[in-house]
């Protein structure tokens, strides 16, 4: 080869080190987010799904709004039940967004070794704590992020039809406007997401996610097994169901607040206080068992090919 070719190459060897070093930490993290995305639509397409069946619904419903709203002039105290249409879409979206959390986590490792993905992703300059990492910002992040983005666009749209609804009848929208607080229930809502969604369902997660990495078929199974077969072991041996109030616990925190400390309300309406949330030793603990479950998630990634 001669000298000038060979300068050549090394040249353009130094610049594709050059352009690999360039690439930072935060830019191929979000570029795993988006393989993420690519690969499982469901993410925004489930909640999306629910706000179209749900504004179909809706729409039928419209054809009582006048009365309703002629009864809530007359009577103010009928007002607010005008607005629980849109508690309901809001619970209906999230709901599926459970779902496809769920369905997620447990297909999140799994999957890439059932398509044998996972030899190519892994001849990839990505390391398992990245793509570990990234799998999981989508229950913890993502996931909430586009289902209260979802209810948010659905609650405006529902309010414009009514208003169309309204005005179509000769009634004047204005009442309905000042007296749903979407605003105030958006806040309220995106707290709710917040504290249990993401902060209080965190240890359901990383065990979904632990599962996934690890079991090579019937991750759900695998998933639902182990927790029930603590909590049989306990009972028949010890005669205490303390493990199985602990899931109990877990699971109906957003249920039961009344009865439960730190418990979180389901309603987003429903008035909590962060500090006592923030001190409620059933969180930490949950996080501690997060962060556990993503780090073997990890070791187990590393150790394991496509199966």
């Amino acid at each position: 080869m001669n000298p000038e070719a060979n300068i050549a190459t090394q040249s353009l060897a130094g610049e594709v080190r050059t352009v690999a070093r360039t690439i930072s930490w935060t830019e191929t993290f979000y570029w795993c987010v988006r393989r993420e995305l690519w690969e499982h639509r469901a993410v925004y397409i489930g909640p999306v799904a629910a706000a179209g069946v749900y504004l179909a619904g809706f729409l039928v419903s419209l054809l009582r709004l006048p009365q309703q709203m002629r009864e809530a002039i007359a009577d103010p105290s009928k007002m607010k039940h005008l607005g629980h249409s849109y508690e309901f879409a809001a619970a209906a979206i999230m709901i599926v967004a459970m779902v496809v959390q769920i369905y997620y986590c447990l297909d999140a490792l799994q999957g890439e070794r059932k398509d044998r993905s996972i030899l190519f992703w892994k001849s990839l300059p990505v390391s398992d704590l990245m793509t570990v990492l990234s799998k999981a910002s989508i229950p913890f992040v993502i996931l909430p992020a586009v289902s209260f983005g979802v209810v948010v666009i659905t609650g405006i749209v529902m309010l414009l039809l009514s208003s169309v609804a309204l005005a179509l009848n000769g009634m004047s929208p204005v009442p309905l406007w000042t007296q749903l607080s979407l605003v105030q229930g958006a806040f309220r809502l995106l707290y709710h997401m917040v504290m249990v969604h993401v902060l209080w369902y965190a240890p359901i997660y990383g065990w979904l996610i632990l599962i996934s990495a690890w079991a090579r078929r019937a991750a759900l199974l695998w998933a639902v097994l182990p927790p029930l077969g603590i909590g049989v072991l306990e009972r028949l041996v010890f005669g205490t169901s303390h493990f199985a109030m602990w899931v109990q616990y877990r699971f109906s925190a957003g249920m039961e607040a009344q009865t439960m400390p730190g418990a979180m309300p389901m309603n987003p309406a429903t008035q909590f206080t962060p500090g006592r949330f923030f001190e409620t030793p059933g969180l930490w603990l949950g996080w501690m068992v997060a962060a556990v479950c993503l780090i073997l998630a990890v070791r187990i990634r590393r150790n394991r090919e496509a199966s």
